[in-house]
């Protein structure tokens, strides 16, 4: 399957919130409560929150597309980093990495990655820091093969469950 990426802008933000609801509902539905999952997504991934990422001078926004067409895949997000301990001032988090399942073992995970990695570099970052669900063991053993260490924790609160969940950090 082709794809490109691109950087996001505003004219995005509905697309990616798409994607955002498709992939945690995807990734969480036979784990949470279906009405804490919902209330999430409606919350937490709406258009006007990605438009926001996208007019933030700090962040960069990459949308993966299917080719021809351009229907959305996955995306990213770079933020400055909001974590529960110290960070480095030339840190940058890597909010949200995520794509639809059919895509999963296609390479546009890695490429994604690799885009935020450079563009990390291009914003004169040298570290970058992402967590993770502490249940997706699977996620954990990839980001480590890609170099990432664990570093800390945070709580991620979805409804009533709260998560203890990894934080790690890669340089780039």
């Amino acid at each position: 399957m082709r794809w490109r990426m691109r950087r996001a802008t505003a004219d995005d933000a509905f697309a990616l919130s798409l994607v955002a609801s498709a992939t945690f509902l995807e990734t969480y539905a036979t784990v949470l409560d279906g009405a804490d999952l919902v209330a999430h997504c409606r919350t937490r991934n709406t258009p006007e929150t990605f438009a926001a990422w996208t007019n933030d001078l700090a962040a960069i926004v990459t949308i993966a597309e299917h080719e021809p067409g351009h229907a959305p895949l996955g995306y990213t997000v770079l933020t400055a980093p909001d974590f529960p301990f110290d960070i480095r001032p030339t840190d940058i988090e890597l909010r949200r990495i995520y794509i639809l399942s059919q895509m999963q073992g296609a390479g546009l995970g890695a490429a994604l990655m690799q885009q935020a990695l450079d563009d990390a570099a291009a914003l004169g970052h040298d570290r970058i820091l992402l967590g993770v669900w502490e249940h997706n063991y699977r996620a954990h053993a990839l980001y480590e093969r890609q170099g990432f260490e664990r570093i800390g924790t945070r709580q991620f609160k979805v409804g009533a469950a709260v998560h203890n969940d990894p934080v790690y950090a890669r340089t780039v």
